[in-house]
Formats: structure tokens, sequence, C-alpha cells
């Protein structure tokens, strides 16, 4: 075999670079991104133009952006975020070069934050023939006087256009009329993102409903005003994969429950449900949802639900073993039990750490909640579950939360309720990335380490605010966290020592939050940095409570 480049290491075999691209292929972006580090020949297959599907080219409006724009005219395909544009001469020109330059070329266009006139938008708007996706969130500006788009003339300014995608986040002046006329002249959108504005009403999701066919991903996060009404409509809409109602406070679940409940080709297929902060949200319809969607969902979002007990995280072990994110942070009624699988009342001696054996149940099912669940008194597919469901439920025991074998991402941070007795069981995920135990005041160092045993693909671990971890749990963990990128120690009680250690175990560290920790030197922070090439951010606090960011 020839010798590598000068710059390769010895053990990389010089293979051709088509070879490599084709290996490289099979790795997720994160894995690829850690791939290009080991020498020239993989970085040059890592940029193959293979990888580089749905380049964005980002940047604030300025002089030099100008020149920037007509370079990109020699792409074939283009996606832009042009942040900072006002009503000003230099913002126009550039706009003006983006529809000269890029007219037919551009997929994406993103103009987050600005302050863009109406004329000037619609001014550009007829040169972007080949148009897709169009992000105007936070232009308040454009929705303000009421007229946008008002006129005949200039909703038709683009002939044969059919966005697929539309963000107008947090345009707080956006109507529910604004929203119907949209609607109707863009009946073929996939992707709509209406979060944040807080004038719609259900009336906005009854349009949504009987307008968008095609409609795969929807956003009403924030948009206070929105009832139940409409929602079963919207759930039968077949094409829907993606729902976003997180903060939308009069949410219960009721009408999603009706619309999922009719027949399969009339329905929506879930893959991701997010209810953040719906505290209206209860057990029986958790029970509900997670039986309709088990077969497809891969995301569910409940953080903050506050009236989600252990009856809720049973029934998501139970029946979405397909789960790849699952957030329950905030969830303060969640306990051990919920966790293991197993009704309260039943009594359970957790084994030695060292002989990895699980829970011992003294009932007869033995083991049986931390594997298959039981098939359950009402297991055909519900209409509404009732109160008689939910007690039926409560005497059932269910799969424990190591079901979830899929997961990539947990979040239990503030489930003040959970203790070593369930982390350290059942948080052993050999895929898991993302891991959250922040705010969980009984959780030690034996559930560190455990998880650290268990979970080797973490990339981002926060267990800030958890005062009984220290450098024993840190030590214990480190050596097995080797792709830790994310680290957030915040007011855990570790020292100089924790940190050294990290130096010599998480050499790809990005990320570290230390604040509050007291016994930790600025010294020892400072010496992160020239040991730890890839540190970007470290979070620390002094003595006299003064926070910086390195």
């Amino acid at each position: 075999m020839e010798g590598s480049d000068e710059e390769d290491s010895p053990e990389a075999p010089n293979l051709p670079l088509e070879i490599l691209v084709y290996v490289l292929g099979f790795l997720p972006t994160s894995d690829r991104k850690e791939a290009s580090l080991v020498c020239r020949s993989w970085y040059f297959a890592s940029q193959d133009s293979c990888f580089q599907k749905n380049v964005m080219f980002c940047f604030p409006a300025s002089a030099a952006s100008l020149e920037l724009v007509r370079g990109l005219g020699r792409r074939s395909r283009c996606s832009l975020i042009i942040s900072q544009l006002d009503g000003f001469s230099l913002s126009r020109s550039l706009l003006m070069e983006v529809g000269l330059c890029l007219g037919s070329r551009l997929d994406s266009l993103a103009l987050p934050g600005s302050s863009v006139s109406e004329a000037s938008l619609l001014a550009l708007l007829p040169r972007l023939t080949s148009l897709r996706r169009l992000d105007l969130r936070g232009l308040d500006s454009l929705f303000m006087s009421g007229a946008f788009l008002s006129r005949e003339e200039h909703r038709q300014q683009v002939e044969g256009l059919a966005l697929e995608e539309l963000c107008l986040q947090s345009c707080k002046e956006l109507t529910d009329y604004s929203v119907e006329l949209l609607l109707k002249h863009q009946p073929s959108l996939q992707r709509l993102d209406i979060s944040g504005c807080t004038e719609l009403t259900s009336r906005s999701v009854v349009a949504i409903a009987r307008g968008l066919s095609s409609l795969t991903h929807l956003s009403l996060s924030r948009a206070w005003r929105i009832t139940e009404t409409g929602l079963a409509d919207l759930l039968s809409v077949s094409s829907l994969k993606s729902v976003d109602l997180s903060e939308c406070l009069h949410i219960g679940g009721t009408e999603m429950v009706k619309g999922l409940s009719r027949c399969d080709a009339e329905r929506a297929q879930l893959e991701k449900l997010h209810l953040r902060s719906c505290a209206y949200v209860r057990d029986e319809a958790v029970l509900a949802l997670t039986q309709l969607v088990g077969s497809t969902l891969r995301q569910l979002d409940l953080t903050s639900c506050v009236n989600v007990t252990d009856l809720s995280v049973r029934a998501i072990a139970s029946y979405l073993q397909g789960l790849v994110v699952l957030r329950l942070g905030g969830c303060k009624e969640v306990t051990d039990w919920g966790l293991l699988g197993i009704v309260e009342n039943t009594t359970c001696e957790l084994d030695e750490e060292k002989e990895d054996h699980g829970p011992r149940f003294t009932r007869t099912f033995g083991n049986m909640g931390f594997f298959k669940p039981p098939r359950l008194p009402f297991e055909d597919r519900p209409k509404l579950v009732t109160q008689d469901h939910l007690e039926r439920f409560k005497q059932e025991a269910g799969a424990s939360l190591l079901a979830l074998s899929r997961l990539r991402e947990l979040n239990l941070s503030a489930c003040c309720k959970l203790t070593d007795s369930s982390i350290a069981q059942v948080v052993r995920y050999p895929d898991l990335q993302h891991l959250s135990l922040s705010m969980l005041p009984e959780v030690t160092d034996a559930s560190l380490w455990a998880v650290a045993r268990h979970c080797r693909s973490l990339t981002s671990l926060d267990v800030s605010h958890c005062a009984h971890l220290s450098d024993l749990g840190v030590a214990q963990a480190l050596p097995h966290l080797h792709r830790l990128q994310h680290l957030y120690l915040a007011a855990c009680n570790i020292t100089d020592k924790s940190l050294f250690l990290l130096t010599q175990h998480c050499k790809r560290l990005k990320t570290l939050d230390v604040s509050k920790c007291s016994r930790v030197s600025v010294t020892m922070v400072d010496r992160l940095h020239s040991q730890m090439p890839f540190l970007e951010n470290v979070q620390y606090r002094l003595h006299n409570g003064t926070e910086f960011t390195l």
C-alpha cells in the first residue's frame, strides 16, 4: 500500500476519493464531521457535493454582501438567510441584487427580524420564480398596516408560484383574515410556521384544516388564543406528520383524540407531537393519544405538562416503543414507579449495580414490566378514554422506560420526585445522544455512573443543579463518555479534579457549564482552553457571584 499524504495519519489507508465518499455516506452528519478531522483525504471526502444538499448561506446586510451574492450566481441552486435588513438604500440594493443574480436559482429565502419595506419585498418577489420556502419571521412591519397583499395585482405577481414552506413566526400583527387569504392563494403549502402569532384564533386552525390538503408540518406554538375548536378536523388531514401546539394554554387533547380516532385513511399519521406547557393535558388524553399514534410517533414533547403522572409514562412506554425523542421535563408528578413501569403499591427491591439484574418484583409478574407489556383490557383502539379505562389501567403492570430502546434524546429535568432507584435502572440506551437530568435533587453519583456505563454514545449531558453529584461520580463516568461535546455541571459539588479529568477523557468537548460550582478555580478554567482544542464556550461564576463566559 502506498504511503499516505504527509498530513495523513499512518493508519489511514490511501483509498480512492470515491470509496471514501461512499463509506462516509453511511455516517450521520455529526459523525461525518468528526471523521473529517482524521486526515486530509477524509476531509476532502466529507466536502463532496453529495453531502451538501440544502446548503444555506447566512450573512448580514452589508456592502460586502453584494459581492457575495454576485458570486453565488454561479451556483445552480441556492438558499439564503439575510439578517439586519432595513429600509435604507443598502438593503434595497442587496435585495435587488438577489433578484437579478439568483432569481431563478433561489429555493429558499429567509429575512429574520428585519424591517424590510413592503415596497422592497413586492419588488423582489416577482423575480423569485423558483422559490419554494419563504421565511418572514418577526417582520411585523409588513402586517401592521393590514394591507399587505391586499391588492389583486400584488397577489398575482409571480405566475405559478407554489410555496412549499412558509414561516411567519412571531408576526404579532398577523390576523385570521390574512391567514385565510394566504391559504386561498397558496394551497400547496406543506410546512407552515405561525408560532408566536398571538392575534390568531381557532378560525385560522379551521382554515388550515380545510385549505391545506398537503400539509405535513404545522407549528402553532405560543398562539395563546387557539382553543380545541378545529383540532379534530386538523388531525384528520392525512398528510400531517408534525404538530407543535406548545404553550397553547387552552389545549387539553380531547378534540385531537376525536380526529385521530377516525379511520386510518382519513387521519394524520403523526411522527412529531409537541405539547409543551399545555397544562390541561391529562393522563386520559395521553393514554388515548399513545394508542392512536403508537405505530408512527417518533417525537413526543410533554415538557411542563404539570398534570401528567406515572400513568402517562407507563402508557408511553407501553405503546410508543418507536420513540426517538421523549421530553418530560417539569412533569413534577412523575415518580420512580412510572419509569419502572409498576403499580405504586407493588414492592420492589433493587439489585446491586454490579450484578446488573435490574429490579426484583415481589408480585407474580416477575420482571414483566421491563420487557413486553401485558395485553391491557382495552387494547382495541379507543374512541375516548373514560375514567373506567383509567382505573383499570392503574391496576395493570406496564412496560418500564427501558422499552423505549430507540431513544436518542431524553429529558427528565425538574422531575423532582425521581431518584437513583429508577434513573440508574432504566436510563440504559446504547444509542442515546442527548440526556437531561438537571434539577433532580435526589440523584447521586450512582446514577451518573450507571448512565455513563450504559449510554456511551452521549454527546450532550445536563446534570446541572444536582447537588449530590461530586468528583467521585464524575471520575467514574468520564472514562465511558469519550464522545461528549456538551456538558452542564452548574451547581454540582465538584472541584478542579473533575475539570482535570475532562482534559483526559473528553477531548471533543465544545461546551462546559460550571457556573455556581464554588470549588472550581478560574485558574483551572483557563487551563482548559490550552488543553482542549475544540472547547468553544465555558460558563463560569466567580466567588463574588459574577458570571462570565469564556
